[in-house]
């Protein structure tokens, strides 16, 4: 366990963060795993709905520091692909 003053405040932090990005992270799946199954249905409208939740949601979580931003764009990507397979 930390012992400094500022090393205590840091692993508070760190405790604070980690809930943090771990709700941001399950929320970014969650979406995600919305545009696939949008996808195995066979549904090419509600697809793209989600894609524009699903990018929304990454970017943010992107911007707030939670992922990389090429992971972001990877993530995109893909599921650009995957919705626009369905054409």
């Amino acid at each position: 366990m930390a012992n400094h003053k500022s090393a205590i405040k840091r692993a508070r932090q760190d405790q604070r963060r980690t809930v943090r990005n771990k709700s941001r992270k399950s929320t970014l799946k969650t979406y995600i795993k919305k545009v696939e199954a949008a996808v195995a249905d066979n549904s090419p409208e509600e697809a793209r709905r989600q894609f524009q939740a699903a990018q929304k949601i990454i970017d943010k979580t992107a911007a707030k520091g939670t992922i990389h931003k090429n992971t972001a764009a990877r993530k995109v990507s893909r599921i650009t692909r995957l919705v626009n397979s369905l054409d």
